[in-house]
This record gives C-alpha cells, sequence and structure tokens, in this order.
C-alpha cells in the first residue's frame, strides 16, 4: 500500500482467472515474503470499467451519486439481461462500509471478475447468473478507503463535522451506525447502546447527526428501493464470523429458521461461526443501532448477513488473499442460490417495523429526561 511495496502480479493473474476448485498449495506461493497490494478507488474504477467493456451483455456499471470527495459510489449490476429488471431473485454485496477493511472489497472485485470470466465455462455460474440479479456495491466507502492506504487507517467517511458556528470539529461518519432503525433507542438507553461512542463526532464510531444523513448510505437505500433484494451480504474485517438480526436487542427474528438454514449453508463452506441472538422471553435491549443488516431486514423485508472475513484487519500474504477471496467466491454463489430458493417459496415473513419509537416509549424518554435533570 505504500512505496516499496509490490504489486505481485503472477498471483494478481491467478486470483482473477484461477478456477476456486484448485488448491491453493499448487500455485506454490505459501512461504513466500513478497506482499499483495490491495486495489485502491482509480484501479477499482478502471477495472470495473473495462469489465463492462468486455462483457456489455451480462454486466452493467452504474453510478448511485457522488462521495463528499467526489468520487462515484459505483455499483455492478450482473444478470443475463443486465438493462431489464427483472422478477428474478435479487442478492446485494457491499464492501468496504468502514474504509480500513479492505479485503472486504477485495474479495467482491474477486467475485465479479470469477463470474463473468466463468460465464461460458461453468454451468453453475451461468445458472446464477440467468436465474438471478445480482447487484455488487464493492467500496461502499470510497474516501475512507483511499484515506486508509494514502494517510492511515481510517474507520469512517471524510464527511466533515461542524460545530454550532459553522467550525470543522472532526471528520467522517460511520456508516454501518447510519441507518434508520430504531434510532431514538440511544437517546432512552445511552449505556447499552454505547452513547459516547457513537453520539460523539470525535469517535470512530460516530453515527451522524441523523440516519442517511450519509452520500453512500443514501446510494445503498436507493439501490435498495429500487431492485427488488432478496438476500444482502455485507462483508467486513475481521473476525471470521457471521451475524443476522437483530443487532439491538436479545430477540429473534420472525424468520430465525431461514436465516440459521442460510447461515449454516454458508459457515459450511467458510468454516466461520454463525452468531445469532440468545432468545430471551422479554427482548433485552442493548447492542449495535444504525446497522445495515437492521435496517434491510426490518424495513425492506431483506434476509441480511454481515460477515466478518480475515483472521486480521487486511492480510498481505498472497496465499491468505487467494484463500479468502476463492472461498467467498463460493459462498456468494450458494447465497444467490438460496436467493432462488426464497424467491420461489415466498419472501421472508417479516412485518414492516417502524423506525420511529412508539409513543409510549417517547413518554418514557420525557420523563427520564425530567428526572435526570432534577
Amino acid at each position: 500500500m505504500k512505496s516499496g511495496i509490490v504489486k505481485i502480479s503472477i498471483v494478481f493473474v491467478m486470483l482473477f482467472t484461477t478456477p476456486i476448485i484448485l488448491p491453493i498449495t499448487a500455485f506454490n506461493i505459501e512461504n513466500t515474503n513478497m506482499v499483495y497490494e490491495y486495489y485502491n478507488y482509480q484501479k477499482m474504477t478502471a477495472l470495473l470499467q473495462t469489465l463492462q467493456s468486455q462483457n456489455p451483455d451480462i454486466m452493467k456499471l452504474e453510478s448511485y451519486g457522488k462521495t463528499y470527495e467526489g468520487r462515484e459510489i459505483w455499483v455492478v449490476k450482473i444478470s443475463d439481461n443486465v438493462d431489464i429488471d427483472e422478477k428474478e431473485p435479487g442478492v446485494l454485496f457491499m464492501g468496504a462500509h468502514h474504509g480500513n477493511e479492505i479485503p472486504s472489497y477485495e474479495s467482491l472485485l474477486f467475485f465479479i471478475n470469477y463470474t463473468l470470466s466463468n460465464y461460458t465455462k461453468v454451468d453453475r455460474v451461468r445458472n446464477v447468473v440467468d436465474n438471478t440479479q445480482i447487484f455488487v456495491i464493492p467500496m461502499v466507502n470510497p474516501d475512507g478507503v483511499e484515506y486508509t492506504l494514502n494517510s492511515e487507517e481510517w474507520r469512517k467517511n471524510r464527511e466533515p463535522n461542524y460545530d454550532g458556528s459553522g467550525t470543522i470539529v472532526s471528520y467522517g461518519v460511520d456508516l454501518n451506525r447510519n441507518y434508520d432503525f430504531k434510532w431514538d433507542l440511544l437517546e432512552i438507553f445511552p449505556s447499552l447502546y454505547g452513547g459516547k461512542w457513537i453520539a460523539s463526532p470525535d469517535s470512530w464510531g460516530f453515527r451522524g447527526e441523523t440516519p442517511f444523513s450519509e452520500k453512500e448510505t443514501t446510494a445503498v437505500k436507493n439501490v435498495v428501493e429500487q431492485h427488488l433484494i432478496n438476500i444482502s451480504l455485507s462483508y467486513h474485517t475481521y473476525g471470521e464470523f457471521i451475524t443476522y438480526p437483530w443487532t439491538d436487542n436479545s430477540g429473534r427474528t420472525p424468520d430465525e429458521d431461514l436465516f440459521v438454514s442460510v447461515g449454516e449453508g454458508i459457515c459450511s463452506i467458510n468454516n466461520y461461526e454463525l452468531y445469532g441472538t440468545e432468545n430471551t422471553v422479554i427482548p433485552r435491549p442493548g447492542g449495535t443501532l444504525g446497522t445495515s443488516e437492521n435496517w434491510l431486514y426490518a424495513t425492506q423485508g431483506i434476509l441480511s448477513f454481515t460477515i466478518e472475513i480475515c483472521k486480521t484487519r487486511a492480510p498481505t500474504n498472497p496465499a491468505t488473499v487467494y484463500e479468502y477471496c476463492s472461498t467467498h467466491v463460493e459462498v456468494n454463489l450458494y447465497v444467490c442460490e438460496r436467493a432462488a430458493d426464497i424467491a420461489n417459496n415466498g419472501p421472508p415473513r417479516v412485518m414492516q417495523y417502524s423506525s420511529t419509537l412508539p409513543k409510549c416509549f417517547s413518554l418514557i424518554h420525557q420523563f427520564l429526561s425530567c428526572v435526570s435533570n432534577t
């Protein structure tokens, strides 16, 4: 990533052209001292534009807005009739909500290229593309990624935060805390939801002043609301585990069996841990607010998962990069196949949960505020 780091051209070619069934040891790169260099925004853009020009019948590249620093928020669509919104099951893959989690987008670039390269060669890939609408936002937070690659590790986007006088006091919002679901719970239970952590503009977890205040989360919202999506995977690093709603309480969703079925299927491929909820009789508040998975499921009826790939934030060993990229090609193909299954058997049984709190909670909040001020 810094000057002096060598791009591994041979390994890079293997990452995007080698069938995923080949074992990593076949490439004899397990014990090299070479360092893998991740894509930056400019090279990713060039790659996506080239892939679109080479595969115009099955790939479409579209911008859903620009970031504060002027970078396009690219969305890739892959389907056999790519210019038509068909009534086929849809899958959304997202990477790099957090700018310092760079393997999350690299794995999706691998998946895009693998799918396009093997559409006419591998029956499974062709079946997925012909029967699914695949949407990929590889780099939700390109400003944060670029800051990480060129300056220092950076989680948030780069939108300035101002005080009451209009002076910039800090930069950035944690995009995966900016989605609109139960936003007001922080005011009622600040200690249960990391009040200082997500409410302070100086914090790495700052959620923003209002839900969907950021251009990047608005772009995700627009993609979801304009297309039929059945399942979503949001890639992060690190820890090698998978989560699904709810992230804000200990209760289970109405679709627990379905979440577990899909989640265990993913785990059978990548050998990760699947983390659900405790299923207490009365859901206990606490956890994380503003996540994409809660909003996607509760308000859009999308079976949504977060996958924390890798054992470290950004591994640089080429063999390690190949391993997690190739493994999650398998995961993504599996999820596309499950999307078709879910669509054929009806959508998830999801209530349209309100993103605002019931009146009783607002009254409780007012009461607690009065008590705390006496």
